[in-house]
């Protein structure tokens, strides 16, 4: 992780009230007399000096300011104070997304998509790596051909699957998991190829007209939490911005067992994804939300 430091004080501007010091996690700036002055070696770039700095002193040059603007809406620059918002609207909105399984063939435009991905990477990130990456494939060609290589996977898997002595030896060796592919998806997958193959519907992508693959590189300190974290941003933004969402985790298990899948969507071997997002403008509707399955919770003390 790359933490040179890039944060400056204006001196003049700076009115030393200290909140810079206050919020900084890595002893990037210090009170000198009554001025804060950056005097650290390392700076996770966070942003948060900038933030809190009440008269505009304090810039960070690693941080883009172009990440913050967007082309299908006009964003607000001021922050959220605690306990403002709309709690009751926020829930409603989660509670609101699901799994969308029936898309229109309308294309989603390029803006819209680079700016799901601006959305996503206002997630918090382990140590403020931000070393997630986003492959966008703009179109229902790209995301056909995607399709294919998944397939060409499961294809293989099915295959091998069907040996009933190698599961066996696989099981007595204390490998059980082609024999629970084969008891849990073997039949699923082949009946979804033959449907696929016969030009049926899509029951890999559900017709989606595109999709956002949420990788990381693998240096980040918690490359799969960061994806996620971001995964989440994206599809809550994305149903506001009137598009629905579909996690594809058949696409993400195809993309682990083998990298050339990776490899054909431009992905480099340093980097890992961890979320396929399908989406679309939806061709579907509901009425209300609907509960979940009861979680289990605990609580610990002493």
């Amino acid at each position: 992780m790359d933490k040179t430091v890039t944060t400056t004080i204006d001196e003049e501007r700076c009115n030393g009230c200290g909140l810079c010091v206050t919020v900084c996690p890595s002893d990037t700036i210090t009170m000198k007399g009554e001025k804060a002055v950056v005097t650290g070696t390392e700076s996770l770039n966070c942003g948060h000096c900038l933030a809190v700095c009440p008269t505009g002193a304090v810039q960070v040059a690693s941080l883009d300011p172009a990440l913050s603007t967007f082309k299908s809406f006009e964003a607000k620059s001021a922050w959220l104070p605690f306990g403002k918002g709309n709690i009751r609207e926020l829930v409603n909105l989660m509670q609101s997304r699901r799994s969308c399984r029936n898309y229109q063939a309308k294309p989603v435009t390029k803006d819209i998509l680079e700016d799901l991905v601006k959305i996503g990477i206002s997630a918090p990130s382990g140590t403020n790596s931000q070393q997630w990456t986003f492959t966008i494939l703009p179109d229902r060609l790209a995301v056909l051909q995607l399709g294919q290589r998944v397939g060409d996977f499961f294809r293989k898997m099915n295959r091998t699957a069907e040996n009933a002595c190698l599961r066996k030896a696989l099981k007595l060796l204390g490998k059980p998991e082609l024999e629970q592919y084969f008891q849990n998806y073997y039949e699923t997958i082949r009946e979804g190829l033959e449907t696929w193959e016969k030009g049926g519907k899509d029951l890999l992508f559900h017709g989606a007209p595109a999709a956002i693959v949420v990788g990381s590189k693998k240096e980040a300190s918690c490359p799969a939490e960061d994806a996620l974290l971001a995964t989440q941003n994206i599809l809550l933004s994305a149903h506001v911005l009137g598009l629905g969402t579909c996690l594809i985790g058949f696409a993400i298990e195809a993309m682990k067992r083998d990298k050339r899948i990776l490899k054909g969507i431009g992905m480099p071997e340093d980097e890992s994804a961890y979320a396929v997002i399908a989406l679309g403008y939806p061709n579907e509707k509901y009425q209300r939300v609907t509960g979940r399955k009861r979680a289990l919770v605990r609580y610990f003390s002493q």
